[in-house]
């Protein structure tokens, strides 16, 4: 039999606790405006920061609580268009506005206008600001409370991961932003003694998994480059989470998407061991710019999963080979094949593209100093602490689980993994371009006083 433990990974409690009711979180972001946020992947995390799987029952409720309290969306912002606007000095603006009365964020203050990503970045020294341009559309809930495009389905960026990944920028240049989950050394030594001294059966196999978990005992979760307690780490572990449930076949994949577990993947064999880690990344082109560097443009994004065997010596020691199991490369190639879909499907994948975008775009506006060239500071989202993101209990552990198919006498399991984020990199891969500047121009701020346009 295959037996695999999937780490059973995060999010946040799920908690409504702002002004009006609209939002869940339990943080507070200065004076009385408070950035809703919710939880993510359907998974929930205790005081204790230990992750549980969250019940279809009340994902449910909370959809209907969230659809009850959802504003109604601006006609200007129902369309979908590929070239939606929004000027980063007029929100700041406006996020100010609203807090000087005392009201919580409107919804599309708080869904970035409906933006699902970003393709451009554009300076206007002239205008003192920065605009971002990418597809959107309005947004509704769907029936497990994700907030998504109501004709797409995407997930819509979200004004709290970007005030984390601007705020973050600095920092992540240093090593990036990335989460793992990972057996203890203590674990996986007494998972190696308790494979040894049983000898799995037909008869005992049950008994075999139930005691690989118990053997195994808690998983870490790490979390590096953003607070482990915002919105955008429970993104990276929930889908991190998602990935390994869906590779050690302990959830179905999504209608529409091909993607068989590993697991099923794996064939009947000689007994052995193997422990394939997995981890979610970005996947640029090199990013365009004009000759001045006041036009951006974010090309060929996408997301791609990898893989490499890890092996463990006599204590529980992690040794990576930086070799990758044939059959597990072949299950991350699938992944990366699959995500569009998946991301539609299943939106916490949709929410790690876009935490992941933002990242890059954070990266980009820092690394080339874009506020200096736009003569504006952005200091509500860079710096203002009358706006934070909200806080979460952050994750720390979640129990191991087992998972049997029929495959002989192989055993499998699914030691860690997770998401990188090295978005400074990204944004230093870059190629001129003189049609990006005709562009750029054709963008310009309209006449009026809205912070986004079409």
């Amino acid at each position: 039999p295959a037996i695999s433990n999937g780490q059973a990974a995060n999010t946040p409690n799920v908690t409504i606790n702002n002004n009006n009711g609209t939002g869940t979180g339990t943080g507070t972001n200065g004076l009385s405006t408070v950035i809703p946020v919710r939880p993510v992947g359907g998974v929930a995390i205790d005081a204790q920061g230990i992750l549980e799987n969250v019940q279809t029952d009340d994902l449910g409720k909370l959809a209907k609580l969230r659809a009850e309290a959802l504003e109604k969306v601006p006609a200007g912002l129902n369309v979908f268009t590929d070239s939606r606007k929004v000027s980063l000095r007029r929100l700041e603006a406006a996020i100010e506005q609203s807090t000087k009365s005392g009201k919580s964020l409107p919804d599309d203050i708080r869904y970035l206008a409906g933006l699902q990503q970003i393709h451009y970045v554009f300076v206007y020294p002239e205008q003192k600001d920065i605009i971002l341009v990418g597809p959107g559309e309005g947004w509704k809930v769907d029936a497990r409370g994700n907030m998504v495009g109501i004709t797409t389905g995407k997930p819509v960026l979200l004004l709290d991961d970007l005030l984390v990944a601007l705020r973050t920028a600095h920092a992540a240049a240093q090593g990036g932003i990335s989460c793992s989950i990972d057996p203890t050394a203590e674990g996986m030594a007494r998972f190696q003694k308790f494979m040894s001294d049983k000898q799995p059966n037909k008869n005992n196999i049950q008994q075999v998994v139930a005691g690989i978990a118990d053997a195994l005992g808690m998983q870490q979760i790490t979390v590096e480059g953003v607070p482990a307690s915002s919105h955008f780490a429970q993104v990276l572990v929930a889908a991190d989470y998602r990935m390994k449930r869906l590779g050690m076949n302990l959830d179905k994949p999504p209608v529409g998407v091909k993607l068989p577990s590993y697991l099923q993947m794996v064939p009947a064999s000689s007994s052995v061991v193997s422990t394939p880690r997995w981890w979610m990344e970005p996947k640029y082109d090199p990013i365009l710019r004009d000759k001045e560097g006041l036009a951006w443009e974010l090309c060929g994004a996408s997301v791609q999963t990898l893989t490499a065997e890890d092996l463990f010596n006599a204590t529980g020691q992690r040794q990576n080979t930086g070799k990758a199991n044939p059959m597990a490369k072949k299950w991350a190639e699938n992944m990366t094949n699959q995500f569009a879909a998946l991301s539609v499907a299943e939106p916490i994948f949709g929410e790690l593209r876009n935490c992941m975008e933002l990242a890059i775009v954070g990266a980009l506006i820092v690394k080339e100093r874009l506020p200096d060239k736009a003569g504006y500071s952005l200091p509500v989202l860079m710096t203002s602490e009358d706006l934070r993101p909200a806080e979460f209990n952050p994750p720390k552990n979640v129990p191991s689980q087992t998972s049997v198919l029929p495959k002989g006498q192989r055993y499998i399991i699914s030691a860690s993994g997770g998401v990188a984020i090295n978005s400074w990199i990204i944004a230093d891969k870059t190629q001129q371009s003189d049609s990006i500047a005709l562009i750029r121009a054709k963008a310009a701020l309209s006449d009026d006083t809205k912070w986004w346009w079409n």
